[in-house]
């Protein structure tokens, strides 16, 4: 049953809106509604009372401007997860561009025009029939507009650099419901901010990638130790970390993986660590580069080889079905001492649920090159981040869970400055002390974007940067 509270727009308003929407329009006594206000992350609960689907740019100028003539919060929805569910919000209007999903590829530019809606695994179908790619996510439901404006980590970090820095434009909708292209070229200030500042400043309708050379098939290293082994193979592991070489990006998990499909009987439910890489070049190459991982201990499994790399960037997407709930929490790590290893190892064994992981995710190569003066993203300089995923199913262990990943993020502290990784942001408390926090010298700079295209905080449901006021 909805529970949005009456809308103060009258009926005649909102027949005018749809009167020149082409898209659909869902209010909540629309048999569509509970379905429409939902989003991936189970925990989140909010009723609109307008949800706008639209079917491209000139829909999303109606929405923004009916919004704001009729002073109505607004959600933005693109297309993926938005784990800390500012995608939707309690009685105001969501401007929803999951139906905005277009992917078109130049293979002789080597670039691809990337709708707002669109998944990694939308950018992946179209950019693979060339053998190409664009530094992405790790999970293709993950939507491309989020992980792209937080900066974007993922499978080809190291050797291309992160999902902003791959940006050459970017069309936005900005809160007077104007339409602007930012570039090098064009709004170079906005371009900017939108490399990795968050989606504070407008609502991105389309993205222009850089593409790379990669696939069809990679090398890819997927090794699971016992959990006992865990702190001896993750100090193993950072002592490869320092000579590997940036064609190879990789990724260390501890927790349960209880996967009854992919372990024995007597150890599904035990403690386990896990390896993942891949090798951005020749995968002949890559094997022998990636031989080491596997070597660091007694695997309870080795699914290490060559695949297509599509299959290597699904491989998450069963362990983060739509409903479940999920808190996830991130700091920059300035190294990867023995405390930090040891720390980790015991706050992943402490989890409360057995979907729960502790992530560390090595970072450098390719993105070390780009500046602060290019890129508003904060971490680059950063060896380590540190993910804490709080996963759950059952509702009455939401407390339980979300106390966890603070305790874990409140002791990791001390390894840290205090910086985060936007894409993973809990639900943005403290978000002012942890914006100015994470953005250091460039804060400043944000703000004063913020009051140039957004000086009323109009977009303010996520990591929102508040303006100064004259």
């Amino acid at each position: 049953m909805a529970n949005a509270t009456p809308s103060s727009v009258s009926e005649d308003v909102i027949q005018d809106l749809t009167e020149r929407f082409y898209g659909e329009v869902v209010l909540p006594d629309d048999d569509g509604y509970d379905d429409a206000r939902e989003v991936w992350n189970g925990m989140i609960e909010k009723y609109p009372v307008i949800i706008a689907y639209c079917s491209g740019t000139a829909d999303v100028i109606s929405a923004v401007n009916f919004a704001r003539e009729n002073d109505l919060l607004v959600a933005v929805r693109s297309g993926g997860h938005n784990v800390a569910g500012s995608a939707v919000c309690d009685d105001g209007m969501v401007i929803d561009l999951s139906e905005m999903n277009g992917v078109w590829v130049d293979p002789d530019e080597r670039t691809a025009w990337v709708q707002a809606g669109a998944t990694l695994g939308d950018v992946d179908h179209e950019t693979q029939a060339f053998g190409l790619a664009t530094p992405l996510g790790v999970v293709s439901d993950t939507g491309v507009a989020g992980l792209t404006l937080g900066g974007g980590i993922g499978h080809l970090r190291n050797k291309y650099g992160l999902s902003c820095d791959n940006l050459a434009s970017v069309d936005i909708v900005t809160a007077d419901g104007e339409h602007r292209t930012a570039s090098e070229d064009q709004n170079e200030e906005l371009f900017w901010g939108l490399r990795g500042g968050g989606g504070t400043f407008g609502i991105v309708t389309g993205f222009e990638f850089d593409l790379h050379s990669v696939g069809p098939e990679v090398a890819t290293g997927f090794v699971v130790y016992p959990g006992d082994l865990a702190v001896e193979v993750l100090r193993a592991f950072r002592d490869y970390e320092e000579s590997a070489p940036n064609e190879l990006t990789t990724l260390v998990s501890s927790g349960v993986f209880p996967e009854e499909e992919l372990f024995p009987a007597d150890v599904v439910d035990e403690f386990k660590i896990a390896i993942l890489g891949m090798y951005a070049d020749a995968p002949e190459e890559g094997e022998t580069v990636i031989e080491p991982l596997r070597e660091l201990g007694e695997p309870l499994a080795d699914f290490s080889g060559k695949i297509p790399y599509t299959e290597f960037q699904q491989l998450f997407d069963e362990d983060y079905p739509d409903g479940m709930r999920y808190y996830w929490k991130s700091l920059y790590l300035e190294s990867l001492s023995d405390d930090v290893i040891d720390r980790s190892i015991e706050w992943a064994e402490a989890a409360p649920s057995p979907l729960s992981t502790v992530d560390v995710w090595p970072l450098g190569g390719t993105i070390t090159d780009v500046g602060l003066e290019e890129s508003a993203f904060a971490g680059r300089e950063a060896p380590y981040l540190l993910g804490v995923e709080a996963n759950w199913e059952v509702p009455g262990q939401d407390e339980t869970n979300i106390a966890w990943a603070r305790d874990c993020l409140d002791d990791m502290r001390q390894f840290s400055d205090g910086s985060v990784y936007l894409n993973f942001p809990g639900f943005y408390e403290d978000s002012d002390e942890m914006l100015e926090t994470t953005f250091g010298d460039a804060y400043d700079r944000l703000v004063a974007l913020k009051g140039e295209y957004d000086p009323t905080s109009f977009f303010s449901s996520n990591q929102n940067t508040e303006p100064t006021m004259e």
